[in-house]
């Protein structure tokens, strides 16, 4: 069954979700992922979000035979998990590092279906080398790509008290804001910053305690990582390109995990079907099912949102 029209049926795909199985390792909305995204054998698939490669080894099985995988990240390391991870489709794959500024250009013209799945990877969270999680005491880095750009505790000394407010406010929707930023900026100039657990506890201690719901720092980490990362103007970016990028009949598949990301999308989606350029297959975000949640946790703040190129 194809996902024509099918804006408000569920997925009859069965692809298996187990609790044997490691929770970093499940791909979010398997199942959603492949009916939106309808594989079929000999097509040409860009994943634009490869990671460590769990929804590129259920699609490459889909576009057999015949069929092209295109796998695009920005991290190198994950790549390089990604390609024994999918090392039994030999030939089937090529994996590239490229943020999505650069996805035209890898592409070897418009593809079948694109897929997106945003925010930062599991594997980059339960590394505290990488600085992504306060879980874990690690440098304050939070780059997708270690080669590139300022790690986090650089833009934390040279941005203003003004700035960083800003960010915290409007990427990570934090109502203490101006609180977090003073604390941190004051830190910077006392102590300094150079662990995730010293940024954590300095959050920890600027949030009034009855607001604590969740750990304080959580939407401080958040706004960081987006900036730090320039995430949303790299989701920009690409969703602006993306029916330039589509056959004629192709489909793109998009997760998000926060608000933010998921009001990007949605507004991009409504837009490019104004100008008539795509249809849009969800009319409402797709949620991933009860199962999923129960056995896969990280899962449960993920919305899917498709299209397909008219």
């Amino acid at each position: 069954m194809t996902p024509s029209n099918s804006s408000d049926r569920r997925p009859k795909h069965e692809a298996p979700i187990t609790a044997g199985q490691n929770a970093a390792h499940i791909p979010a909305m398997l199942r959603e992922t492949l009916f939106y995204l309808d594989p079929k054998p000999g097509e040409v698939v860009a994943d634009c979000t490869c990671g460590a490669g769990g929804h590129a080894k259920e699609i490459l099985r889909a576009i057999q035979p015949g069929g092209r995988l295109i796998g695009i990240d920005r991290d190198a390391e994950i790549l390089a998990i990604a390609e024994k991870n999918l090392a039994g489709f030999a030939g089937g794959f090529e994996l590239r590092q490229s943020d999505f500024s650069g996805l035209e250009q890898l592409l070897p013209g418009p593809v079948d279906a694109m897929f997106f799945d945003l925010g930062v990877s599991s594997l980059q969270v339960d590394r505290p080398e990488r600085g992504f999680s306060f879980i874990a005491d690690g440098p304050l880095d939070m780059r997708m790509d270690p080669s590139r750009g300022s790690p986090a505790r650089r833009l934390l000394r040279h941005l203003s008290e003004k700035e960083l407010e800003k960010v915290i406010r409007e990427y990570g929707e934090e109502r203490f804001a101006r609180r977090i930023a003073g604390a941190i900026k004051q830190a910077m100039a006392t102590t300094g910053l150079r662990t995730t657990a010293e940024l954590a506890d300095v959050v920890l201690r600027a949030v009034p305690r009855h607001e604590r719901r969740i750990h304080p720092a959580t939407r401080t980490f958040l706004a960081l990582r987006i900036y730090v990362n320039r995430e949303l103007e790299e989701l920009e970016d690409a969703l602006a390109a993306m029916p330039a990028m589509l056959k004629p009949g192709g489909r793109a598949v998009v997760i998000s995990y926060h608000s933010l990301e998921d009001r990007l999308v949605k507004h991009a989606f409504r837009e490019l079907a104004k100008k008539e350029q795509v249809e849009i297959l969800t009319k409402k975000p797709i949620r991933p099912q009860p199962d999923e949640v129960e056995i896969n946790r990280r899962s449960r703040s993920a919305k899917l949102r498709a299209i397909r190129r008219t």
